[in-house]
């Protein structure tokens, strides 16, 4: 199973769209910032499952969490944007609330900046902002295959005009 993980995408439909298109996933994620984004990608790929989280940019959702547990090929991934835990002076309190949730994966996005690693036994995925900034247009992919868990990061080919 191959999952793309956007955050931050702040009005860029496009580049979302285009790492779809391009990458094909079984699955996507949408750590916040901002869901209707979110929406509009899904509209494009009514087919693919999505599921995504709230971010400090969304405003107050009842309709959407701001952290969600999900199993998929029974590894259990926490998403967060990662405002309420403070990753942006730190990653600990995401980190532990991930081993608290007994998850594989903790995927945050809130500071723009990609990040992934594993740390004994947990894939830290930070996917960076899918909108593009300093770093360029980033954003994350998980592939699960069998019992191999393997996270990285990609850069989105800029889309003209953009």
């Amino acid at each position: 199973m191959k999952i793309l993980v956007f955050s931050d995408s702040h009005g860029n439909v496009q580049n979302m769209e285009q790492a779809v298109r391009s990458d094909r996933p079984d699955y996507i994620l949408h750590l916040g910032d901002v869901n209707s984004d979110a929406r509009a990608l899904g509209k494009l790929f009514p087919a693919i499952p999505m599921e995504c989280v709230c971010g400090n940019c969304d405003g107050r959702r009842p309709d959407l969490d701001e952290e969600k547990v999900l199993e998929l090929e029974g590894r259990r991934i926490l998403m967060m944007h990662g405002h309420t835990r403070g990753v942006k002076v730190g990653m600990s309190r995401a980190v532990w609330a991930a081993r608290e949730a007994q998850a594989h994966i903790l995927l945050f996005g809130h500071t723009h900046e990609a990040f992934c690693e594993y740390q004994h036994g947990l894939w830290i995925l930070n996917p960076g902002t899918i909108r593009g900034g300093w770093g360029g247009a980033t954003y994350g992919v998980i592939s699960l295959e069998g019992t191999n868990t393997v996270c990285y990061l990609l850069k989105a080919d800029p889309v003209p005009g953009r």
